[in-house]
């Protein structure tokens, strides 16, 4: 067994996205982003399936030229290859579950540009 929080050690970054790998099953990676609100993950893509979860607050998910408002509770699931932005409209804890395969720190890299 393995557990996790999404509110132990908790902390918002000024300058961008915070995102911290929680805990990795065998098939997933599960990873906490935390967005002071106005921050911005620019588009970007990854070729495996994911689903976000808003845990707490709100944001625009961006995909395909429509942007979806999503609040506490909300889940998304998105197949691989498709870009998409996040844009945190109030401070936001945002859990995301990548497939397996996929790196976590290919999420930090995007949260750095």
């Amino acid at each position: 067994m393995k557990t996790a929080s999404l509110y132990k050690d908790l902390t918002y970054q000024d300058d961008k996205p915070l995102v911290q790998p929680l805990l990795e099953t065998d098939f997933t990676r599960e990873i906490r982003i935390v967005f002071k609100g106005g921050q911005v993950m620019k588009k970007h893509f990854t070729p495996f399936p994911i689903v976000i979860e808003i845990v707490e607050g709100e944001i625009d998910f961006g995909t395909g030229g429509t942007i979806h408002r999503a609040a506490e509770g909300d889940l998304i699931s998105l197949e691989g290859g498709i870009p998409h932005d996040l844009t945190a409209l109030t401070d936001s804890i945002v859990r995301l579950t990548l497939s397996k395969p996929d790196r976590s720190e290919r999420v930090k890299e995007v949260a750095n540009q």
